[in-house]
């Protein structure tokens, strides 16, 4: 209407005009005085019609929300911002040569209101740097709007404050609503929705130890002598087997036996002395077990020529001509041209038959026992009664064996007074206070492993969870940077990538990893089956599982499925209900929502 007030007028005084003109003509008595009083009405004319146009080039109207478009709309966060893109429509002859706007975008929510930066317009006769507004053609004009989210956004209206100036003149209006918003559904990637590191225990139920002992054997002989069999380290290993019968927790499970000869001579003299080796101390080996009463495989093996333990002993000798040996040994291959040079060093080969060609006639024995380790029920039982008896080992498995968290942190404390050494116990400790929401006490722990090991994976890991938790992003980065072995590392760095808006590189991090921030980086792709995929293969569901279902179906239009899973979740934590109420993305839905 702006735009026609001007003709309008003009229209009003030319009536008035021709009313007056019929009137006076009517009472004049002669030309003269009707020229006089002519010239008085036309000049009062004139007058009106320059205030008339003087004050419609001195007045800014107020524009409306039809003037104005916002992209997205409603808003959205998306990397703890949000942004828009807001057009302005300025109609025809409406932007005053001298007028200047400011167009401030603001975010209204319960508690508050966020200002985004003031945008400067100006009119064609304003000196300034401003976009300038054609006063006859008008103009679109684009600008950009920030707003740092805070959760109280999540239900807030967009205004755009609009104030003009002509002149010393201020035209201030009332706030244009131009957009709902805001969609935070990235929100709902947590750090308490994520996995900490855990420490791993090396517990091993049963454990094996090994004895040794070596029957040396004479140049080309298959006897055994008595003096072998009855050397210390043969009557060690004899003493240890036979003791196992008295031992609850041990048992004996068999020898394994290497026979050998010396490489020198011909091959097929060395095999059957290997051979008459191994039957000599297989038999030495049997009688004994019959003896004792015990039982247990013998297991033998023969090697013909060991030519790998005639290098060993040569590389750890002083020997003359050493390096000319192993010259030898390196550059050929045929066992028969090889023992023939090495005999041609003949000063070296009289110190290898002295020193070490006596030792490559044997028959190794391996003696295997079997430690019984504790069964699942003896550890529980144990750390009821007797916590002390167990080692570290025991203790951090049997955390893992409790079906309680709380019987799980006593379990790691006791481990952590035990063991304070060990960062395991704790780090495990902390985790459990982390996912019973206790932040600050995790924190303390974590931090104080740090302080020991800068470089801990798993604390570190952890640590950055708590400033993912905090919305600190930045330390949240440097903590994972120094995380990546750990196993949970995918998806701790997936949901930092989902908090940074990084929606592609967030599914790609979490792998095969099926969580309720996977299907969070899903939906803020608009992949509606992916994310609802995810959820549907969550095994341990909760109220954000359901939560995040309903959103899938509210984007895909399915009121019943938005319903059924709002139920759901709301049985979980009733608190989902008053967050529903709230949330943009259930705006079609209020009624679904109201009745919940």
């Amino acid at each position: 209407m702006l735009k026609f007030g001007f003709l309008w007028n003009c229209d009003y005084l030319c009536a008035v005009y021709i009313i007056i003109v019929k009137q006076t003509t009517q009472n004049i008595n002669n030309f003269n005085s009707f020229f006089h009083t002519m010239k008085k009405i036309f000049s009062f004319a004139l007058a009106a019609v320059a205030v008339l146009a003087a004050s419609s080039c001195s007045k800014l109207d107020p524009l409306t929300s039809e003037n104005f478009t916002c992209d997205p709309s409603p808003l959205v966060e998306v990397g703890g911002s949000v942004d828009a893109t807001i057009t302005v429509t300025y109609p025809e002859k409406y932007f005053k040569k001298k007028a200047t706007v400011d167009v401030t975008p603001v975010l209204v929510y319960a508690n508050g209101e966020a200002k985004s930066e003031t945008l400067n317009f100006q009119g064609e006769k304003v000196k300034g740097n401003d976009e300038t507004v054609s006063y006859k053609y008008g103009g679109t004009l684009t600008f950009k709007a920030h707003f740092d989210y805070v959760p109280d956004m999540a239900k807030s209206e967009l205004y755009i404050e609009y104030v003009g100036h002509i002149g010393k003149k201020d035209f201030t209006f009332e706030r244009i609503k131009i957009a709902d918003g805001v969609i935070a559904t990235e929100t709902l990637a947590t750090a308490a929705e994520a996995t900490p590191a855990y420490s791993a225990d090396q517990f091993v139920k049963d454990t094996f130890d090994k004895y040794f002992a070596t029957l040396i054997y004479q140049y080309q002989s298959t006897s055994l002598r008595n003096s072998e069999t009855t050397k210390a380290e043969v009557k060690d290993v004899q003493n240890i087997i036979k003791s196992t019968k008295d031992e609850e927790r041990r048992e004996f499970q068999g020898i394994e036996m290497v026979s050998t000869a010396s490489p020198e001579g011909a091959v097929s003299l060395n095999e059957r002395l290997a051979a008459g080796r191994e039957k000599a101390s297989s038999a030495y080996l049997q009688n004994f077990l019959k003896k004792a009463k015990l039982e247990g495989e013998i297991s033998p093996e023969q090697i013909s020529e060991d030519w790998n333990g005639f290098k060993e002993l040569v590389e750890s000798s002083n020997i003359q001509d050493k390096q000319l040996v192993l010259n030898v040994l390196g550059r050929i291959g045929d066992p028969d041209q090889r023992e023939a040079e090495i005999k041609k060093l003949s000063a070296a080969y009289k110190e290898l038959a002295d020193e070490i060609l006596p030792q490559l006639r044997y028959s190794k024995i391996t003696a295997t026992v079997k430690n019984i380790g504790h069964s699942d029920e003896e550890i529980l039982g144990l750390l009821s009664s007797n916590p002390d008896s167990l080692t570290l080992e025991e203790l951090l498995y049997a955390a893992n064996l409790q079906t309680v968290e709380e019987e799980k942190l006593k379990t790691y404390r006791i481990a952590t007074n035990r063991f304070p050494e060990d960062f395991r116990a704790a780090n495990n400790a902390a985790g459990i206070l982390f996912n019973q929401g206790k932040f600050d006490e995790a924190k303390t722990t974590w931090e104080a492993i740090v302080a020991k090991d800068a470089n801990n994976a798993q604390a570190n890991l952890n640590l950055g969870l708590i400033a993912l938790n905090n919305g600190d992003l930045a330390a949240a980065e440097t903590f994972l940077g120094k995380a990546g072995s750990c196993e949970e590392y995918g998806e701790a760095y997936g949901t930092l990538l989902v908090r940074q808006g990084k929606y592609a590189q967030a599914i790609k991090a979490f792998g095969d990893k099926k969580c309720n921030n996977l299907a969070v980086a899903q939906i803020c792709s608009n992949k509606y089956s992916d994310a609802k995929a995810t959820l549907e293969a969550i095994e341990k569901k909760n109220a954000t599982t359901y939560y995040l279902l309903a959103v899938v179906a509210a984007r895909t239009n399915n009121a019943s499925a938005v319903e059924s899973n709002l139920k759901e979740a709301v049985k979980l934590n009733a608190d989902v209900k008053a967050k529903a109420a709230n949330d943009a993305e259930f705006a079609k839905y209020a009624s679904v929502v109201s009745a919940l």
